[in-house]
């Protein structure tokens, strides 16, 4: 079952009210948290002023992949697995089922005549939300908000107009929390890591697991970053 688009964006409070500098709520989420950490995507930079491009890595899981064995870890530490919610940002292009462009792919709800379909098409996904549905708002950034299992974070539920082409890839989620704010999880657009807030001992199992590189973060200090 894909989650549920909310109207009620009462659970989301926590974040609409925090005071915190934007940037550190979109990138590691509420204050309160015993301790935080970095799920990283990429290493962090060798040098100031490094690019993305010049960093190369072979194989290995995707972002998703990577967030999705994060998520089933962090199953076992909330009380309410089964009654999440999750953020998607509403800066990835359109997403109403028109031409839209998201990462890695050429999106459009016009079907190219058979044999000339440009590398890369794929027919545009249609979320259960229209841009008048109700966002989230924190300075820089809006939200839909949708509930669930953890184990459906990132099933927005979009349909595919075209079922012949195949799945089209959606984004992950920008935040996932379970009711019982044992922990929160953020991927914000820029950053190539996600921010984690969790207890302690959390962390430390985190850290630990050998499937994730997860190292130790203190959200008021600087992050490495790409420029």
């Amino acid at each position: 079952m894909p989650l549920t688009l909310c109207t009620d964006l009462s659970p989301a409070d926590w974040l609409v009210a925090s005071t915190l500098p934007w940037e550190r709520l979109v990138t590691f989420g509420p204050a309160g948290f015993k301790a935080y950490a970095r799920l990283r995507f990429l290493p962090d930079p060798a040098y100031e002023g490094q690019s993305e491009t010049d960093t190369y890595t072979e194989g290995g899981p995707s972002e998703a992949a990577r967030l999705r064995t994060l998520l089933d870890l962090l199953a076992a530490h909330t009380t309410t697995p089964d009654d999440c919610y999750c953020c998607l940002w509403d800066g990835w292009g359109e997403l109403y089922g028109r031409h839209t462009p998201l990462p890695d792919l050429v999106i459009s709800t016009d079907e190219p005549p058979e044999g000339v379909r440009p590398a890369g098409w794929a027919p545009a996904p249609t979320l259960p939300a229209r841009p008048d549905e109700p966002k989230l708002v924190v300075p820089n950034r809006a939200y839909y908000l949708f509930h669930g299992r953890l184990s459906e974070a990132g099933d927005w539920g979009a349909a595919n107009p075209w079922l012949s082409s195949g799945p089209v890839h959606m984004p992950e989620p920008a935040f996932v929390w379970p009711a019982d704010h044992a922990w929160c999880v953020v991927k914000d657009v820029d950053p190539h890591w996600a921010g984690i807030g969790a207890e302690g001992l959390v962390i430390d199992q985190l850290v630990a697991d050998p499937r994730l590189d997860v190292v130790r973060a203190r959200p008021d200090e600087e992050q490495p970053a790409y420029r």
